[in-house]
């Protein structure tokens, strides 16, 4: 089967997959019934936020004797550490059943639920990527003294097996950290202000309701336009609104219908996401392969011409077959823009295309090599 039909049969089934899912829709019920009733390896990415077994005593009150609206709902309570893990243990078996093969698992809790979870889902075969920590900017203080304020959550990013490739939109993340690639550790204020879902008498509508901040992140970094986000723990509905937002589709489940109906007018004030190109992020890995004899050959750089790292520490001289010459120890080093860059540095490894500099204009403004392969490449591809 040629490469072109075989595309043109991946989207078909991938088409046929999608008709069968509720996309864009809430479920109510059992989550774990829910997950099992739909397609095998039918959904791209599960962000989900279980219970967290918080294992509260007795009323949390302030200084001042009023009493903090804590998390002390039903679904939070369970006998004990053993009924909490049988929970956890099916949970996870049903959203491991649902993802495709190069899928993705996100889960958040706290102390008192994420290192028990984490060493379930390994024991299942999920493999974890990255713990990602939610460093809260504005957190509940700690009103007892007892102990230190919890500032912060936990998030488990996962795969479905050790040899998955799921979807990490690098660039895109490195573009939102300021050209700095994305860290472990996001800071991010809880949920507070108009952003907090309220009832008409202005009491909260969940006790745990996630910040868009957040799950913007975790969609944009994880899934591609169009990809289905499914949670099972949907709450407030924070996925669907930011699935909405970033041009995915989500399927939500929730035993609770008041969650569901809050959620549901949530989303819909939602705006429509733009159009794909406004939310895709080309990764420079796919991006056509340029060698650098081309720059020297379209007389962007010329032979004998001397190429410098960003602060001058090195230096090395572009040959006519587009390999550079540099001296170590007295000695002259040859090899391509990569070999020398990691030489000179004493790297196993290097990308010369941004560690090499050229002088642009003769006085000694330097500038990364990398530009006239960004210029190269806007060339091909406008013709």
């Amino acid at each position: 089967m040629s490469q072109v039909r075989k595309k043109m049969t991946k989207k078909i089934e991938k088409a046929a997959t999608k008709s069968a899912l509720p996309l864009d829709q809430i479920l109510i019920g059992d989550s774990i019934r829910l997950m099992n009733e739909l397609p095998e390896h039918s959904v791209d990415a599960v962000f989900a936020d279980p219970p967290y077994n918080l294992q509260l005593g007795g009323d949390l009150l302030r200084p001042d004797h009023s009493q903090v609206d804590a998390v002390d709902d039903d679904w939070d309570k369970f006998a004990d550490f053993a009924a909490y893990d049988a929970f956890t243990i099916e949970w996870l078996k049903a959203a491991k059943r649902v993802l495709k093969p190069d899928g993705c698992l996100w889960v958040i809790g706290s102390y008192h639920n994420i290192f028990r979870v984490g060493a379930i889902l390994q024991n299942l075969g999920f493999w974890i990527l990255n713990d990602v920590i939610w460093c809260k900017n504005n957190p509940m203080p700690n009103f007892r003294g007892k102990r230190f304020t919890n500032a912060h959550e936990t998030l488990i990013w996962a795969s479905t097996s050790k040899d998955a490739k799921p979807c990490f939109n690098y660039d895109a993340m490195k573009n939102m950290n300021d050209e700095k690639q994305m860290r472990s550790d996001w800071n991010l204020p809880i949920c507070s202000g108009n952003e907090r879902l309220r009832t008409e008498n202005g009491d909260k509508v969940h006790p745990t309701q996630k910040p868009l901040a957040l799950l913007y992140r975790v969609i944009l970094s994880s899934t591609k336009p169009g990809d289905v986000i499914l949670d099972p723990f949907f709450g407030s509905g924070t996925t669907g609104a930011a699935a909405k937002l970033l041009g995915r589709h989500f399927i939500g489940m929730d035993r609770d219908k008041i969650y569901a109906k809050y959620a549901k007018q949530r989303i819909a004030r939602t705006p429509v996401s733009p159009s794909e190109d406004l939310l895709t992020t080309p990764s420079k890995r796919e991006e056509p392969r340029i060698p650098f004899g081309i720059i020297l050959e379209r007389g962007l750089l010329r032979p004998g011409q001397f190429l410098f790292d960003e602060r001058q520490r090195h230096r090395a001289c572009v040959k006519a077959d587009a390999t550079l010459q540099a001296k170590m120890s007295g000695d002259n080093v040859t090899g391509s823009i990569h070999k020398v860059g990691a030489l000179v540095q004493g790297l196993p490894a290097c990308n010369g295309w941004t560690f090499w500099c050229y002088d642009a204009d003769g006085r000694g403004n330097l500038v990364p090599i990398d530009i006239l392969r960004q210029r190269v490449r806007a060339e091909q591809t406008s013709h």
